[in-house]
């Protein structure tokens, strides 16, 4: 039998539910302080001496609320993983992960212990919340009791080096430079995303989720209206945001790079005449999406080497931005022999 304060410290696999997003009102600021305490490999099993806080008006808990802004979040540097999927990911890539919240009275299975040891023998200060107190801060109508704060990072283009292989994931971000990222390296003839003012965190992360599928090398926001480090963002990516190599840029800093580096910039747009399916999309290539409501803007239709279109047989003119990124993604895909 298993007391409150046990850590378990084995590792196994994880079932995963579906889950929706809901918001809250930010509440006053709280001092907000981390710690990191050292502990034996998590191979062991040991007891471990866990804070529990019940009161909903806890420092730790206001804070934790106020992080669903964006302003919070980046005077405090950090954001929010809630989930076990995307939390195991970030520690899959060695992402720091600075505290974990955890409850057991709303956990989905029973692997959650080695995971919690997982994070802890990675230096994480595990707290424990009453039901009541994770419900406030989560940022799912059914949270599965487990949610952590990682720092944020900040990649530009410069540190996107066109080289071989796969780039590298975010990792050991208390070692690394430009907030703990490692400098990529691109294939010799890259396979990019390009996306301009993506407007709802939702399909931002069904992007990034899209792009790890497709094996793209790195997906570039540019002149983002949501931010990178939106929760929704985070959920909706499944934990591949800790994967894909991202950047945020300006458009017409982007379009310089891509061009330097002699990446054809193919731009999606129901204007265009050429089929997405008869273009070439092979060797390097940037895959340029326009935003939900306004599509790509006038400076990427004038600028990018070639349109492209999805055809459409019904009333409706457009797709939603991650359907018509998914379907063009993988046209790239099939071409490039994937």
């Amino acid at each position: 039998m298993v007391g409150k304060g046990t850590v378990l410290k084995f590792v196994f696999g994880h079932g995963v539910t579906k889950d929706t997003g809901k918001t809250d009102q930010a509440e006053a600021e709280s001092p907000w302080r981390f710690s990191v305490r050292s502990v034996a490999p998590w191979l062991e099993t040991e007891q471990m001496p866990v804070e529990k806080i019940t009161s909903l008006q806890n420092p730790r808990v206001k804070q934790l609320v106020k992080l669903r802004d964006r302003r919070p979040r980046d005077e405090a540097g950090v954001f929010m993983v809630e989930g076990y999927r995307q939390i195991r990911r970030a520690l899959e890539k060695h992402i720091p992960l600075r505290e974990l919240y955890i409850c057991p009275d709303w956990y989905l299975g029973e692997n959650e212990p080695a995971l919690i040891a997982q994070a802890e023998a990675a230096g994480a200060v595990v707290i424990e919340l009453s039901k009541d107190a994770f419900a406030k801060v989560a940022y799912r109508e059914r949270p599965d009791g487990l949610l952590a704060l990682a720092p944020q990072w900040h990649r530009k283009l410069e540190d996107l080096i066109v080289g071989r292989g796969r780039p590298t994931p975010p990792s050991k971000a208390h070692d690394q430079p430009q907030g703990g990222i490692s400098d990529p390296a691109l294939h010799s003839a890259p396979f990019l995303l390009v996306v301009e003012a993506i407007e709802k965190p939702g399909n931002l992360g069904t992007i990034l989720r899209s792009a790890d599928a497709a094996g793209c090398d790195a997906v570039i926001v540019c002149d983002p209206v949501t931010d990178i480090f939106n929760p929704n963002v985070v959920r909706a990516s499944t934990g591949v945001l800790f994967s894909v190599p991202l950047v945020v840029a300006e458009s017409r800093a982007v379009h310089a790079w891509l061009q330097a580096k002699g990446v054809r910039m193919v731009a999606t747009t129901p204007a265009a005449e050429k089929l997405y399916t008869e273009a070439d999309l092979r060797g390097p290539l940037a895959i340029i999406m326009g935003s939900e409501q306004y599509g790509l803007s006038e400076f990427w239709l004038q600028n990018a080497d070639l349109p492209v279109r999805i055809p459409m047989a019904g009333q409706a003119d457009s797709l939603n931005v991650a359907m018509a990124t998914i379907i063009t993604l993988f046209e790239a895909v099939r071409q490039r022999g994937g």
